[in-house]
């Protein structure tokens, strides 16, 4: 099988399915789908794992036919947060600059928000996404790069994602005895959204509704700043669920039923139309009314929709400031019940619009992964390759610009010479090039990763070569990753 250090794997584990996509980015930027994998969720409920050995199963077969599909020895994947425990919050807090003569800097951005992780969280919960949204300089507002200002108290409003350490440890147990190792983590709605959503429907104000199969994923953006975010425990399972006990069915049949003949708009079927069930074992096939079917999933669609738009509304999208001119984007498989769009239209009175994937996505594959069922996977890929590429730029920046304190013009000219030679040795491998009892050591690429993700939240690495700034969206993600790498 092939192995390529610039392709990356997006992993999504959902309650009714778990999907491995296989992609890489070509030279227009866009992701080249090279294969993917499916298969059946059996340990997952509501987006949390409930049976380790089962979930550990399924990764397999997932992943086993994405290698045989594409062709590509998996090893890393970019895996996706989600869940009923998952909980947002709104946090201020602000710093007093000791030298108010210099510039606000990128340190005294990170001295702000790790400031934030350190506040006091219910027990068994750990803050996993801290997102600045804008700041405030000597009381200044709406400032949304304060970076070259001067000010001596710099403020900022964020976004705090809270959820519990064992619902996380439990995944990444799942993960590392199916043989892989965690290359990143998001969280599912930023995923989604990075998949669905135009920077102009960010800009404007959108909010994105992932219905899966066991929870409703929701991700508020608003001047291109994630806003809001949350998780509904309700999903496609429960519709399912509704129609195999009020048609008196077995799960199978209401999954098929709900696929094949569902609607969330009760309108549309008329008494007469009849669909015939076969019978278990010999039994006689039961006849179930379309209108009775229509009305069952109406009923609970509209339960889940309302508690979206009360999500919506807690945000404030009826203030005027607030307002989501962009509307609703729906995403999951829950997106492609019939009639769902009017349904959401009716409920919370917003445009809505069904999100896919393909402005992002090529390939021969592209298409049959386009569909708003795979957006989480298709987002979780995006993030992939975007941690692979800053991590790949971090090395090279290391590699091509060696840095020893105190030389003189003869050392200089002397890691020339030699930094000429290290070209031809390859990235995997280690050079090591000895100047006066100086070493410089070009690492592996590996440990270049184990360095970024490694790092401790409010850790500083110095560096005489400046590496590529890290974005917001990522730099929450280190504490995890190295909590979850050392996880038996």
């Amino acid at each position: 099988m092939e192995n390529n250090s610039k392709i990356a794997v997006g992993l999504d584990i959902g309650t009714t399915k778990i999907v491995a996509l296989v992609g890489r980015k070509n030279e227009n930027g866009k992701i080249e789908i090279l294969g993917y994998g499916q298969a059946k969720s059996l340990g997952v409920h509501r987006g949390v794992v409930n049976n380790i050995t089962q979930t550990i199963n399924s990764i397999k077969e997932a992943i086993d036919k994405a290698e045989k599909n594409s062709g590509i020895k998996i090893t890393d994947v970019t895996v996706g947060i989600a869940g009923q425990h998952i909980r947002s919050l709104q946090h201020s807090d602000y710093i007093t600059r000791t030298n108010s003569e210099d510039v606000i800097d990128d340190n005294d951005l990170k001295l702000l928000t790790n400031q934030v992780y350190k506040l006091v969280m219910l027990p068994g919960e750990e803050i996993i996404h801290v997102l600045p949204q804008e700041f405030k300089v000597d009381n200044e507002g709406e400032i949304r790069e304060p970076i070259g200002m001067y000010g001596s108290r710099l403020e900022a409003n964020f976004h705090v994602v809270v959820g519990q350490v064992s619902s996380i440890r439990n995944i990444a147990r799942c993960v590392k005895a199916a043989g892989l190792r965690l290359a990143s983590i998001t969280l599912e709605p930023i995923a989604s959204s990075s998949a669905a959503l135009s920077e102009e429907e960010k800009e404007a104000g959108v909010a994105l509704i992932d219905i899966g199969g066991g929870t409703t994923d929701i991700a508020i953006f608003k001047d291109n700043i994630i806003r809001h975010t949350s998780v509904i425990p309700f999903g496609g399972n429960v519709i399912t669920e509704d129609i195999k006990v009020g048609c008196s069915i077995i799960g199978k049949q209401a999954e098929a039923l709900k696929e094949k003949f569902g609607s969330a708009w009760p309108g549309e079927n008329k008494e007469t139309e009849i669909v015939s069930i076969p019978g278990l074992k010999g039994r006689e096939a039961k006849e179930i009314s379309l209108k009775r079917l229509s009305q069952i999933i109406h009923a609970r669609v509209q339960e889940i929709l309302e508690q979206v738009y009360l999500e919506l509304k807690n945000y404030g999208c009826e203030d005027q400031n607030k307002k989501l001119i962009a509307g609703i984007v729906l995403t999951g498989g829950g997106s492609k019940l019939k009639h769902i769009r009017q349904l959401t239209e009716y409920v919370t009175g917003m445009d809505v619009r069904i999100g896919y994937s393909n402005e992002h996505i090529v390939g021969a594959k592209a298409e049959e992964i386009s569909g708003p069922e795979y957006a989480t996977s298709v987002g979780l890929l995006m993030k992939g390759l975007e941690e692979l590429e800053l991590s790949y730029n971090y090395q090279r920046e290391i590699f091509e610009k060696p840095v020893i304190n105190n030389l003189n013009n003869q050392e200089e000219l002397e890691i020339g010479i030699h930094k000429e030679k290290a070209k031809e040795v390859k990235l995997e491998e280690i050079a090591e090039v000895k100047i006066e009892e100086k070493i410089i050591r070009r690492p592996k690429r590996e440990d270049i990763v184990d360095d970024l993700l490694d790092q401790e939240i409010g850790q500083k690495v110095e560096t005489k070569s400046k590496p590529e700034k890290k974005s917001f969206f990522s730099k929450w993600t280190d504490k995890f990753i190295q909590m979850i790498n050392e996880t038996e």
